[in-house]
């Protein structure tokens, strides 16, 4: 079966919305807060993926969505890693159907989607890697930057 890669475009977001959702789930994230995201998710996808802040690559098997990575460039001040730039890149939504994985697609959205942001100019970029994608990323040269988050609710 062969999968084609191509730039995701505004009649995807169903299935963005739903790779996302996917995504968490597979991640052990809870059910009824990954319901309570979809909604928002969508309203706030919607108008980024029509002017471009958002853009993403899919992967196809006869039709049929089976991959997706999107990512941002986002305003960020200039630090250590990044001394003359006020940009960097953000991928995330990185998540392959189940019943595809192990066949190389999560690493080629990836490929497409670093040619993309270089073309984008983008230098540097980051990412935050589930148990089950960090393999991946650190076989793609991904290395970590030490960052902690805290939720401020």
């Amino acid at each position: 079966m062969d999968i084609l890669y191509r730039a995701s475009v505004l009649g995807d977001a169903d299935a963005i919305c739903r790779h996302r959702a996917a995504m968490f789930t597979d991640m052990g994230g809870p059910l009824d807060a990954i319901d309570a995201m979809s909604g928002p998710f969508r309203q706030w996808l919607l108008p980024r993926l029509t002017d471009g802040r958002y853009f993403g690559v899919t992967a196809e098997a006869d039709g049929m969505d089976v991959g997706h990575a999107g990512a941002m460039v986002i305003d960020w001040p200039p630090g250590p890693r990044l001394p003359v730039s006020s940009r960097r890149g953000y991928i995330f939504n990185v998540h392959v159907e189940q019943a595809f994985r192990r066949r190389g697609i999560a690493r080629t959205l990836m490929q497409h989607l670093e040619i993309m942001l270089k073309e984008r100019d983008v230098t540097f970029a980051a990412l935050h890697a589930s148990d089950l994608g960090r393999p991946l990323y650190d076989d793609l040269g991904w290395t970590s930057g030490g960052e902690l988050i805290k939720a401020l609710v």
